[in-house]
């Protein structure tokens, strides 16, 4: 039996590295996507319903307050993913696999998703 092993494992208290950070994100921007399907679906059958159905779908996503979040959640949470999907195919291909290059990948990918989440609330809002 290894004596050394951690007995505590506090997730909270473990510095995660940045490379780490940016794969936990894509994830999670992955299960938003996935949820967020469900909302954009609704919207979207609302909208072909009729005109009454467009113009309230068209209201729900312009005028409120909660539509236009989550609208922005999901375009955020789909350019996030978008650049850190781009960042694996460049690795899967050979490239920034080594620790320095990998973190500086992940600060990019980080730093892009940084600005597409403030140009999409512009955008949006």
């Amino acid at each position: 039996m290894n004596k050394n092993r951690p007995v505590n494992l506090d997730l909270r208290t473990i510095k995660q590295p940045l490379p780490a950070i940016s794969s936990i994100l894509h994830r999670a921007t992955g299960v938003i996507l996935f949820v967020g399907v469900a909302f954009m679906l609704y919207a979207f059958d609302l909208s072909l319903e009729s005109q009454q159905g467009f113009d309230a779908a068209a209201d729900m996503l312009s005028n409120s307050f909660i539509g236009q979040f989550i609208a922005w959640g999901l375009v955020s949470s789909l350019l996030y993913h978008l650049f850190a999907g781009v960042k694996h195919l460049v690795m899967d291909c050979g490239y920034c696999e080594e620790l320095e290059s990998g973190t500086l990948a992940a600060k990019t990918t980080l730093i892009a998703g940084a600005v597409a989440t403030i140009l999409a609330g512009v955008w949006i809002w």
